[in-house]
């Protein structure tokens, strides 16, 4: 294996990790356990219909009895009674016969008694039909308990991405993170559908069912226990083979969502450079290894239940040649022993049901285990509890020997102070990779300083709330981001209450985005989906920034706007933003130098640190880094005319 994928699977791919399966299992638990009410009715209502089900053969038995009796009484004359013609057999030599009919309750001369048999049937007519309405009542009630227990884990998920740090997005694939959200939370779901109330249901059907077979027969009760111990080990023994599977099955699952993510946002590219080979190779393999996961989970969890049948039907013989033997004893009746045999079916079955729920529980922890490892990831910074904020938001902004590292052992930012005054527009130039972006995701706060401080006003903004701070701040990336609906609701998004269509519009005017907005067939109305389908990579640019422009903020930030703009476009957005500056403080990301010769100051950074800042004019004339960028641009230009 080479390439993308095997770097994946160094890097923590499937299996990689051993699962939690009692600790996620009980952490699940509790999320249900938090819905009390709804838990409490289920318990109540299966224990009903668990009692009144175990109860049912106990009854259906003793019709059998009746039966039985009424047919041998039928056969004898009047005039003895039951122990005269067992005495007579007896004095006969018929031994067996005797002993037998000794657990036979009869009369001699009275024949089947059709109506006692008929209220015994009714009465467990009744007891199945009651223990049928309270196992509906019971599911209708756990149904109600899992999809609150789901709903709220989905809440909860939701924001915990909202409260999780730039950095945790910056490590993790999108199509992992969404796999997570929705696959993972659904597989959740269905498990706790189709295993809560069944399970329930089975254990206390066991526990039942002990007690009336050790109430039938104690030795029976002994010989039905025998399997037991193979039963569990056979569990075990499946178990432990088929866990890894389910959890490496969900692992693939994410990465294979994470590669057809990516093939489907940038198709455009894989097209261009040949890629499609490469791409299908790459879902091949990694299918490849979750059909591999997948067949493996399912098949070792599999077997399970035809070898709990096979314990279950070896059970069955014993309880049947001990039962019969036991009748032939006269120790039991033939009722008892045919209730016995459906009590031995019925402690049977759910053994056999918790042994094919295994594959699906150990699939839903493992789904679990990967929703509870994103919850426990740890999250950005509180904000203070007490927070500050500016007696008047006017835009000062000061570095102060600002330090900052993503990677411990590896410097960006060292020492770096800069004052932005109220209304300047602040230009920040060099090299990729100088720390240019990175000095406004820590203005913005995505990421904390490690050391130093950065204040608003005279305030550290570690000391403001995030929403507070942000609040006051417009941005435009480089990157475009839209979602679906009407271009007029993409560009109200950044504002921060209602406005009218006027206001919109004032805003795509301002952008110079008005022009091309009315060719479209509906105009403001016209609906684009969140790739932007329709309109050029210019014409999405010039949206985000009316967006921007929108919610009137007091710092404006500009992250390389304008690259995706045409020349003229470009010069007519620079007029605006001038316009728009006024009384506002802007920092402006660009790597062309002609889109920022009128900014108030310019900042020249090479490997996280301030070399150069004044004028275009001034640095111009000092002939430093920032000539010799203007320069490497110009020949550029020239080259390109030529």
């Amino acid at each position: 294996m080479s390439g993308p994928m095997a770097a994946r699977m160094a890097a923590g791919g499937p299996g990689s990790r051993s699962m939690d399966f009692k600790g996620s299992g009980k952490r699940l638990l509790k999320r249900l356990a938090e819905h009390r009410a709804a838990v409490a009715g289920v318990l109540v209502a299966v224990v009903i219909s668990v009692g009144l089900s175990v109860v049912g053969p106990k009854i259906l038995g003793h019709a059998t009895d009746l039966l039985f009796g009424g047919i041998v009484g039928g056969q004898m004359k009047p005039g003895a009674t039951k122990e005269q013609v067992i005495e007579g057999l007896r004095a006969k030599g018929d031994t067996g016969m005797a002993d037998m009919l000794g657990g036979v309750d009869f009369t001699p001369g009275q024949g089947v008694d059709f109506d006692a048999i008929g209220e015994v049937l009714l009465l467990a007519l009744a007891v199945f039909a009651v223990a049928g309405f309270s196992m509906m009542i019971g599911t209708r009630l756990a149904n109600r308990a899992i999809n609150l227990a789901v709903a709220r884990l989905r809440g909860d998920m939701q924001a915990k991405l909202q409260r999780l740090p730039l950095s945790y997005y910056d490590k993790q694939k999108r199509g992992e993170v969404l796999s997570r959200a929705t696959n993972d939370i659904d597989n959740i779901g269905q498990t706790l559908q189709q295993t809560m109330g069944q399970m329930l249901n089975s254990l206390l059907t066991i526990v039942g069912v002990l007690v009336m077979m050790f109430w039938i027969s104690w030795l029976l009760a002994l010989v039905a226990l025998v399997t037991v111990p193979l039963s569990v080990v056979v569990a075990a023994k499946v178990g432990k083979r088929s866990q890894p599977q389910f959890v490496q099955q969900w692992k693939t699952t994410g990465v294979l969502n994470a590669h057809i993510e990516e093939m489907y946002t940038g198709h455009t590219l894989v097209k261009v450079f040949g890629r499609q080979k490469e791409s299908a190779e790459q879902f091949a393999e990694q299918n490849e290894a979750l059909y591999e996961a997948s067949f493996k989970a399912q098949f070792n969890s599999g077997i399970m239940q035809p070898l709990m049948f096979f314990v279950s039907n070896l059970n069955y013989v014993l309880v049947a040649v001990v039962g019969g033997l036991r009748v032939a004893s006269g120790s039991l009746s033939i009722g008892d022993v045919q209730a016995f045999i459906q009590y031995s079916r019925q402690f049977s079955m759910p053994l056999t049901q918790v042994a094919s729920m295994a594959n699906l529980v150990q699939s839903g922890v493992a789904s679990a285990e990967r929703i509870f490892e994103l919850l426990d990831a740890e999250e950005q910074s509180p904000d203070p509890r007490t927070p500050r904020k500016p007696e008047r938001l006017r835009g000062h902004v000061e570095f102060e020997h600002v330090a900052f590292r993503y990677d411990p052992d590896r410097p960006l930012i060292e020492d770096l102070s800069l004052t932005a005054e109220p209304g300047h527009t602040v230009a920040i130039v060099g090299p990729t990779g100088a720390g240019k972006t990175t000095l406004v995701n820590l203005l913005l706060r995505f990421y904390d300083v490690t050391g130093g401080r950065i204040t608003l006003d005279g305030v550290d903004i570690a000391e403001m709330s995030r929403d507070e701070l942000r609040a006051g701040i417009g941005m435009v990336l480089q990157d475009t981001w839209l979602f679906g609906g009407t271009i007029a609701d993409n560009i109200a998004y950044g504002a921060a209450k209602e406005v009218t269509r006027e206001d919109v519009e004032r805003a795509a005017r301002a952008a110079h985005a008005d022009r091309f907005i009315r060719t479209l067939p509906d105009g403001y109305d016209t609906v684009i989906d969140d790739e932007g389908t329709g309109v050029s990579a210019g014409e999405k640019q010039l949206i985000t920034i009316a967006r921007a422009f929108l919610s009137d903020p007091v710092i404006l930030v500009l992250d390389e706007a304008t690259s995706s703009v045409d020349t003229r476009t470009e010069v007519l957005i620079q007029k605006a933003m001038a316009r728009l500056a006024s009384g506002r403080t802007s920092f402006v990301i660009a790597h062309r130098l002609s889109t920022i010769r009128d900014a108030d100051t310019i900042l020249v950074m090479e490997n996280g640190s301030i070399v150069e800042q004044g004028s275009h004019e001034d640095l111009v004339s000092a002939g430093g880094a920032y000539q010799r960028l203007y320069e490497a641009q110009f020949a550029q230009a020239v080259a390109e005319v030529d």
